[in-house]
């Protein structure tokens, strides 16, 4: 049988929790079954959609009416974009699919994307979705069509007469290699290759072959009149691209710190054939993946701490620009990616802000700021001033809703003491349990505010 902390470990990493009935069940079987049902779950891919109609109706129009179109396509644009933001956030926290989900958000922020056009951002999504756990080969000759990728790194530019080296650039860069595998002739004669590339009013891939340089070109060593997808299999030969795409698989489902020594073992299985879900396979299987210093070792991104916090207690926005907002504050607003190299991670995740706003989150969300009384006697002026504080700051740009029913239901057999086990992936610091010693214990809900709004819960 799987142990219980392994099993939760492994919801944290490829989800966001797991609450007590699945772990009770998952708990009688062993570790080969827990990851074949993770997998089995996620074989579907299930696009993310949101309606395009009105934007192709104006995309259609007469060129004449383009300049009054294009403004309002744009704003349209904007506010479709906000609705898939929040509909990822909503298939995030209750999906099935959780390993196909949690691999699109690693994606993501790899190859990283950004369109205003919104038919073009939907179709982008749902390419990581698709490829998720396929093949890496396929994935990276997809992601090179892409309408949104082509406008992105200007490979809708790159002409034969004048080659733009944007997107031939980032490819080995931040997409397959990394920074120093590869040369400034290398980038140069590989853009010969992606020349042509393009796309057509509704997003699908268009090659114009007028456009497209059709001389030798030399690559890695290699000469010929090579393609787009003849370099990304050229680039998938050298295996410092399968070393490269583990050390951040690896940064982001194991651990910051890099072991050199898994990650060779992932680098060879991954080097066989770019089978992802065979990699992930590997890793979820393997006995190192659940060492206790993997275990609560990863600081929670924002996103992945909004999504907890709705997993653990279902909280819906009043007005829905408020979850946008909070993003922003965070540090990281899902379709909007800082620059191509996207989020840093780790400790970038956490400063003298964002902390703070961290900590009192739950209380916000969840209870309209309100924490817990100390008990009797005790006094934490600090504590109370504070949150004075973040309340004048925070308090009126937040109304929730909390969905306390799902909670109840959820662990209305766990006992009051054990609710931690279940909500924090780490074990809480002696500073942490006496705070808590100080606090009234009135409910299980307000004991899970109290649990999430511990440093140990910014953890995974």
């Amino acid at each position: 049988m799987m142990d219980r902390k392994h099993i939760q470990h492994l919801y944290w990493r490829i989800g966001f929790g797991i609450a007590p009935s699945p772990l009770a069940l998952l708990a009688k079987k062993n570790k080969k079954q827990v990851v074949d049902a993770l997998f089995k779950a996620s074989e579907t891919v299930e696009p993310l959609k949101i309606d395009t109609t009105e934007l192709e109706t104006l995309m259609a129009a007469p060129y004449e009416d383009m300049k009054d179109n294009m403004r309002d396509f744009l704003k349209l644009s904007k506010e479709k974009t906000k609705e898939l933001n929040a509909a990822w956030i909503d298939r995030l926290a209750t999906t099935n699919a959780l390993l196909r989900e949690k691999m699109t958000l690693f994606w993501a922020n790899h190859f990283v994307c950004e369109d205003n056009n919104f038919i073009y951002t939907q179709k982008f999504h749902n390419t990581l979705r698709a490829h998720a756990l396929g093949n890496f080969k396929d994935f990276v000759m997809a992601i090179s069509k892409e309408a949104a990728m082509t406008k992105y790194l200007n490979t809708k530019q790159n002409k034969k007469q004048k080659p733009n080296e944007n997107f031939a650039r980032e490819l080995m860069e931040l997409f397959t290699l990394g920074v120093g595998h590869y040369t400034e002739t290398d980038i140069k004669e590989s853009a010969r290759a992606f020349t042509g590339y393009g796309h057509d009013l509704k997003g699908d891939f268009v090659f114009r072959e007028r456009q497209h340089d059709e001389g030798n070109k030399t690559f890695f060593g290699k000469t010929g009149n090579f393609d787009g997808d003849a370099i990304i299999g050229i680039i998938l030969e050298n295996p410092q691209c399968a070393h490269f795409i583990c050390e951040k698989i690896y940064r982001y489902f194991v651990n910051d710190t890099l072991d050199e020594v898994r990650v060779n073992e992932m680098a060879q299985v991954f080097y066989a054939d770019y089978d992802i879900e065979k990699l992930m396979r590997f890793v979820l299987l393997s006995d190192w993946f659940y060492e206790e210093q993997n275990r609560g070792s990863k600081i929670k991104s924002p996103i992945e701490f909004l999504v907890g916090i709705k997993t653990m207690v279902p909280v819906s926005f009043n007005n829905a620009k408020q979850e946008l907002y909070l993003q922003k504050l965070l540090g990281q607003t899902l379709l909007d990616p800082p620059n191509v190299a996207g989020w840093k991670g780790g400790r970038s995740w956490i400063d003298s802000n964002t902390i703070v706003l961290r900590l009192k989150l739950p209380s916000l969300l969840l209870n309209k700021g309100y924490i817990s009384k100390v008990k009797q006697g005790d006094i934490d002026a600090v504590a109370e001033a504070s949150k004075a504080i973040f309340q004048k700051q925070y308090g009126k740009k937040f109304a929730t809703t909390a969905h306390w029913e799902t909670f109840n239901e959820h662990y209305k057999n766990v006992p009051i003491q054990d609710l931690k086990s279940y909500v924090l992936a780490c074990d809480m610091h002696k500073p942490a349990n006496a705070y808590l010693d100080g606090l009234e214990k009135t409910s299980k809900q307000d004991y899970c505010i109290q649990l999430m709004s511990l440093p140990e819960y910014q953890m995974c």
